[in-house]
């Protein structure tokens, strides 16, 4: 169930050293998070019924530099998910080498939006996990 999404850095995501900024390394892992999860559910529906998604933490780890020019590619796949949280595992890797550039691990919970308070990850607040968990049986859920 990896999703991947392939983009190339721009002038403006790079930094004075002419590589990008590690702010804008967020930013990409974002833009992949939201481009999978609404290739997965009906974000709008999901959202109408009182669901969110929200970052409770991440560990990122800078590899390698990546230049103006680059093509890199987002990959993003579930590594865990307990009771109420989850982890992301996502890495940028240089789309012509594979080498990865940058790896990180991203704790997330979904959330009742209107007391911002994390739900357990069952029925539907689960549904955009399905697929997961169904190809990881043996991964404990609490």
């Amino acid at each position: 169930m990896p999703h991947e999404m392939t983009l190339r850095v721009r002038g403006y995501h790079c930094d004075f050293y002419g590589h990008v900024n590690n702010a804008r390394y967020l930013e990409f892992f974002e833009e992949a998070r939201w481009n999978w999860v609404e290739s997965l559910i009906d974000l709008p529906a999901w959202q109408a019924a009182g669901f969110g998604f929200v970052v409770a933490g991440i560990e990122i780890r800078y590899r390698r530099p990546a230049p103006e020019g680059m093509l890199v590619r987002v990959v993003s796949d579930i590594k865990r998910l307990d009771a109420k949280f989850g982890v992301f595992r996502q890495e940028i890797h240089d789309a012509v080498d594979g080498r990865v550039l940058v790896e990180a691990d991203l704790t997330f919970a979904v959330v009742d939006t209107k007391t911002g308070r994390a739900l357990p990850l069952e029925g539907e607040a689960d549904a955009p996990f399905a697929a997961w968990r169904r190809e990881h049986p043996q991964e404990p859920s609490a």
